[in-house]
């Protein structure tokens, strides 16, 4: 946890400076004006830091404000580095093409003050259209046949929510729409597959309560992410459990269907964390009835491959924001949506309920996925697919 903080602060701390630098390089601003930006901007990169603390001790309003400012601050740099960091590239080609060609082709370099003005007020209007993006909650189904259901079911649908981050900036409004979504779905079994929180949950005054009015039929079963060890881990079990969902700890549930879950791996750092051998957790579940796997994130353990039928992750957010996506990318291969594996095994990866940081998305829409299990052959049929909304 130490390391990924000093990591974080590096990085984003060099955004800031990398972009102070192409403001000073365009000579918009006086000295005073310059000063005042660098205030701001240390100020922003403390922000994190800044409302964490004052959550802590009770300055709800405050943090709130923080937050909405901060995180939606943090968005915008990172898409104004985005497109900044596009441009130097350009640049970088017009000039390699200059010493090769020996020709003056500076007509085709932008100005700095182009520099800056067009990567201002590309993020700008991204981060304009990503916030009501990021409102816009998609119902996506998944349809998988299976032979693997109890005599007399011919078909179980499953609601899966997933990175709520409920907290300072997600509320009761965005948790509306999601559950608006959820009761339409009428679901048998309603998982959660981790960072339903966010922050100090003792202010998220009747959040559990909405959610504990679905009661679908067969269940309802929860996994803790990392946010939930950030949040607190004592404080966000309670909210679980408090919004009616079972908590699987290493641990699986019979019942219509098997449904097992394991703590994030990022609980290694804290008190209170389960570990479990994945596979051994599996191995010991019946054969011919239908495993779900809860796994906050999208890594797969390769023993445990053809021992689940289906598992659920989330995590990922797909990235959140393009181009952020495309790191996401290559860290997990399997980023966003459905993947059939070796073993007879799938993976569906849903991009997240809710958002994390900035109220922010860009080509990454906020989702509630519905994953219908229907009776027949061991064919393998699954399909994805948009439910309007």
């Amino acid at each position: 946890m130490r390391l990924f903080l000093i990591v974080f602060f590096v990085v984003y701390g060099g955004l800031h400076l990398y972009a102070f630098s192409k403001v000073r390089a365009a000579a918009v601003l006086n000295v005073f004006g310059a000063a005042a930006l660098a205030l701001f901007m240390l100020v922003m990169t403390a922000a994190p830091v800044i409302i964490r603390v004052s959550e802590n001790h009770g300055y709800e309003t405050f943090a709130r404000i923080m937050a909405h400012v901060g995180y939606t601050w943090m968005g915008v740099l990172f898409l104004f580095c985005s497109v900044s960091a596009a441009i130097d590239l350009y640049r970088l080609v017009i000039h390699a093409e200059e010493l090769i060609m020996r020709k003056n082709l500076s007509l085709l370099i932008p100005s700095a003050r182009v520099a800056l003005v067009v990567p201002l007020s590309l993020s700008l209007l991204i981060a304009l259209y990503g916030y009501f993006e990021a409102k816009d909650i998609r119902a996506e189904r998944l349809v998988i046949t299976t032979p693997k259901l109890p005599p007399g079911v011919e078909k179980l649908t499953i609601v899966q929510i997933s990175d709520v981050h409920l907290g300072l900036v997600v509320r009761e409004e965005r948790l509306k729409k999601i559950l608006a979504l959820v009761k339409e779905a009428d679901p048998d079994i309603f998982v959660s597959t981790g960072d339903l929180v966010d922050g100090q949950l003792a202010r998220l005054n009747g959040l559990a309560e909405m959610i504990g009015a679905v009661t679908p039929r067969y269940g309802k079963f929860a996994i803790l992410g990392n946010h939930e060890y950030y949040a607190g881990l004592d404080q966000a079990i309670a909210f679980t459990e408090r919004a009616g969902f079972t908590l699987l700890r290493g641990e699986a549930a019979a019942g219509v269907i098997t449904v097992a879950g394991v703590d994030d791996s990022a609980g290694k750092a804290f008190s209170g964390y389960r570990p479990v051998s994945e596979s051994g957790l599996l191995a010991g579940l019946p054969r011919d009835r239908f495993t779900l796997f809860l796994k906050h994130r999208p890594v797969l353990d390769k023993e445990s491959r053809g021992l689940f039928d289906l598992q659920l992750s989330g995590h990922v957010h797909k990235g959140q924001i393009f181009p952020f996506s495309i790191l996401t990318y290559l860290y997990y291969p399997v980023h966003s949506g459905y993947s059939p594996l070796p073993g007879g095994s799938r993976l569906y990866v849903s991009r997240g309920s809710g958002t994390w940081g900035p109220p922010i998305r860009f080509l990454a829409p906020p989702e509630v996925t519905i994953i219908e299990l229907v009776s027949g052959s061991g064919t393998e049929r699954g399909k994805k697919g948009a439910v309007p909304p």
